[in-house]
């Protein structure tokens, strides 16, 4: 895809491409000697299906929560990224100045966002016992992140979620620590 055929994606439900579901599969190897009760994802099928590639074979529970969906991007959602720069170029600015607090029309922000997954984390979290996984969209995952890690939401896109990343978070009564891998943070080392 050509940077200028970069769209805003946000809620709709568009299923699992080719590329998404050998990422899946190779989450699914990576995660086979792991114990795993509970895989928790969004209502949206692209993570679904990721869930159900995971859970493959295995006794694995599987659940869906709406609270857990990608930032919703209103009026944008499905535009490419240069027909809003074209068409709306004060907003689109605005957003890029304002990345956490900026709502996109019949949107939310990045807070708004944060907010909602963050109370989905910290439930699942109360609710859960043994080892889960949280099938998340990059966005979640940033949100997720920034909450745990204690990361400004304006520096939220320093930190690098690759489409079938593995972030791994552990734990337990005295709080989480947060894995991260090297390459997840960006070169303007933001934490």
């Amino acid at each position: 895809m050509q940077d200028n055929d970069k769209r805003y994606i946000g809620q709709i439900d568009l299923p699992l491409d080719k590329e998404g579901i050998r990422q899946a599969g190779s989450l699914q190897e990576r995660l086979a000697g792991e114990e795993i009760s509970t895989i928790y994802c969004s209502d949206l099928s692209r993570t679904l299906k990721t869930a159900e590639i995971i859970a493959a074979g295995r006794d694995i529970r599987i659940i869906t929560r709406k609270d857990l969906r990608e930032i919703s991007l209103g009026e944008w959602e499905g535009c490419a990224f240069a027909d809003i720069e074209r068409r709306f170029p004060l907003e689109f600015k605005a957003r890029g100045e304002n990345i956490a607090y900026y709502r996109v029309a019949g949107g939310e922000s990045f807070a708004e966002c944060g907010q909602r997954v963050t109370a989905a984390f910290d439930d699942i979290m109360r609710c859960s016992t043994g080892n889960i996984v949280i099938v998340g969209h990059a966005g979640v995952n940033r949100l997720i992140l920034c909450h745990l890690l204690g990361v400004q939401l304006a520096n939220l896109f320093k930190i690098r979620q690759d489409f079938g990343c593995l972030n791994i978070i552990r734990c337990s009564n005295s709080g989480c620590q947060v894995d991260l891998p090297k390459d997840v943070i960006s070169e303007y080392g933001c934490i």
